[in-house]
């Protein structure tokens, strides 16, 4: 229905997004990973719906899955209700029929089919063009995420790992095993062999015999060799991937992965002009490996889309990403962390969020995983962790475990997180008698890790006042750099007309273009590298690396430079900052003899 989704976002904040978007026609993804919260959530909403909430404990065989499934089962059973009472809703201002097709593109038949119902005066006609609309209503789809590098090993009583029991593979089973028709699971962070291998076990994600799937995967990628290898590991399965969604590396939320200098633009337009090849090739695997097992095979490939993500914030942004690029759908996440509507955050965490300036906003090194992470500063789990720092105590208790698995000083995997590991690594660095500047430099690296697991989910608790984990109440949030251009809280109704270019409410403010902003964000990123490996005397080293990235940068914006002297691009709008990160560029390679 719509041509934006909404990607998941931390934990808790699109935890429940379906069951407050989908009736819409608008697509979210939840995450599935933390199935604490997932259980929290069941708590939450059995009651509001008049069932009976019966907990599935730890104790009990394969809970993770059971509690992921269950909670997927009721949101579905949610937003099924909600859609059958839309159908009955009068077309009246303000009722959510009328916000139903009142968000839709202005393309979209539907939407020009309700303007016409709105301008009849033939009361037959009316009625006629209202019945045909109420048909036609269809929910956003109920997507799921799983985080490909959280896929911890569990153990069962006598410490033996349980069959199939990884974190990432439970939730997969989880989602699998739910009732979910029409809807996609979506693998970021990169390629997980086991968890690949495993969905071959599951028939619910071959196609039938049209073509179409009930659950399809989605695989998230940094650039267009990503997918390939990705996609072509499962096409040998059998496994088709119906999309793939472009991430920025450095200009999203979330755990950033940083390419080795190929911007954004450069990757959409390498995808533009390979699509096919990618469809066909993956195709030629495809096919052959459904003989192989025995299964119906197919004239022409099944649908596959590309999206992409990271950044977007205008109208006119969005528009040109479906235009120029041919996308299926855009990402739209940061800027809904400001639409209650939309998204789980509590009051606290919002005021910060409508606050931030771009000074607020760090691409620290907080995550457990070893991965850059995108970080609101001032957030109440840096105070805690602050606090227990300046107390003597570092560390976090870790009860979640689903980032353990550092193995340095313990057989059984622990959180670099943890108060376990970072007591032990501390006095590693106090045994080792190094320089004081040193010393400091690795002990505060130590120090920087934070517990996401809890702090990601406990907007929801907050929000909800349902209990998560027992003494810890601390909220960190991992917004893109775009938050900064967003100061208000807005109606889902009025983020959507500002896709839609009927509304804009960043009117008057000095954001810079989603390209120039990622653009500068790679300049600082490289900077910030050569600095440290200057400082870790390993400069000389690096140098290949070094020039290769300064390469892709100039590359990229030769390409940026075109597409503004050929009309696609907004000249007045990127000339400057391409000059700008052109003569930031040229001084990097100067200081850092990169020639």
């Amino acid at each position: 229905m719509h041509t934006f989704h909404i990607p998941v976002m931390g934990l808790a904040y699109t935890i429940d997004s379906p069951i407050k978007v989908a009736r819409f026609g608008i697509s979210s993804v939840i995450s599935i990973i933390e199935d604490r919260l997932i259980e929290m959530m069941r708590s939450h909403y059995y009651p509001t719906v008049g069932e009976t909430y019966r907990p599935i404990p730890a104790t009990e065989p394969d809970y993770r899955a059971r509690r992921i499934t269950d909670y997927l089962n009721l949101v579905n059973r949610i937003v099924k209700e909600q859609m059958e009472q839309l159908k009955n809703k009068a077309f009246e201002a303000g009722s959510e029929i009328v916000r139903y097709f009142e968000m839709l593109p202005e393309q979209h038949p539907l939407q020009q089919m309700y303007r016409q119902m709105t301008r009849t005066a033939d009361a037959r006609e009316k009625a006629s063009l209202a019945s045909g609309l109420c048909k036609a209503i269809r929910p956003g789809s109920i997507d799921v995420n799983i985080m490909t590098k959280t896929d911890k090993d569990n153990f069962d009583a006598n410490g033996q790992p349980i069959t199939d029991g990884s974190d990432a593979i439970a939730a997969l089973r989880g989602y699998v095993n739910s009732d979910l028709t029409d809807s996609s699971i979506v693998f970021s962070a990169g390629m997980n062999p086991r968890l690949y291998n495993y969905l071959e076990k599951y028939p619910q994600f071959n196609a039938d015999a049209a073509g179409n799937f009930s659950k399809k995967i989605i695989v998230k990628v940094s650039d267009f060799r990503s997918a390939l290898i990705q996609g072509k590991y499962l096409a040998k399965k059998g496994i088709w991937v119906s999309e793939f969604r472009i991430e920025s590396g450095l200009n999203c939320g979330g755990h950033a992965f940083p390419s080795d200098g190929t911007l954004m633009g450069p990757i959409m337009e390498e995808f533009k002009q390979r699509r096919q090849e990618l469809i066909d090739t993956l195709f030629a695997l495809y096919n052959p490996a459904l003989a192989n097992k025995g299964l119906t095979t197919f004239p022409a490939p099944p649908q596959l889309k590309i999206s992409a993500q990271g950044g977007i914030g205008t109208a006119a942004e969005d528009q040109l990403l479906h235009t120029y690029y041919g996308l299926d759908s855009t990402g739209w996440g940061t800027p809904f962390l400001l639409v209650p509507e939309a998204t789980t955050v509590d009051a606290d965490t919002r005021r910060r969020l409508r606050k931030a300036t771009t000074a607020d906003l760090t691409l620290s090194y907080h995550s457990p995983l070893g991965a850059r992470f995108h970080y609101l500063k001032g957030s109440t789990a840096e105070k805690e962790r602050l606090a227990r720092i300046q107390a003597g105590k570092p560390g976090s208790p870790c009860t979640e475990k689903h980032l353990s698995f550092n193995t340095e000083f313990t057989e059984k995997p622990i959180c670099t997180a943890s108060r376990q590991y970072q007591r032990l690594k501390t006095a590693q660095l106090q045994s080792l008698q190094l320089p004081e500047d040193v010393y400091l430099e690795q002990l505060a690296a130590v120090l920087d890790k934070e517990c996401l697991c809890v702090g990601l989910s406990n907007a929801a608790a907050i929000e909800y006042e349902q209990p998560f984990v027992k003494g810890q109440h601390a909220v960190n949030i991992c917004p893109g750099p775009g938050i900064a251009y967003f100061n208000k809280e807005v109606s889902l109704q009025t983020m959507t007309d500002h896709i839609y270019g009927r509304q804009d409410i960043m009117e008057g403010s000095a954001r810079p273009h989603m390209f120039i902003t990622e653009l500068k964000l790679y300049l600082d990123y490289l900077t910030e590298q050569l600095e440290k490996a200057r400082r870790q005397h390993t400069l000389a080293q690096q140098q290949k690396y070094f020039r290769a990235f300064c390469e892709q940068l100039t590359k990229g914006i030769d390409y940026y430079h075109h597409l503004t002297t050929t009309g696609v691009l907004p000249a007045e709008e990127l000339l400057t900052g391409l000059e700008q990160a052109n003569l930031q560029l040229t001084n990097i390679i100067t200081a850092y003899a990169l020639a």
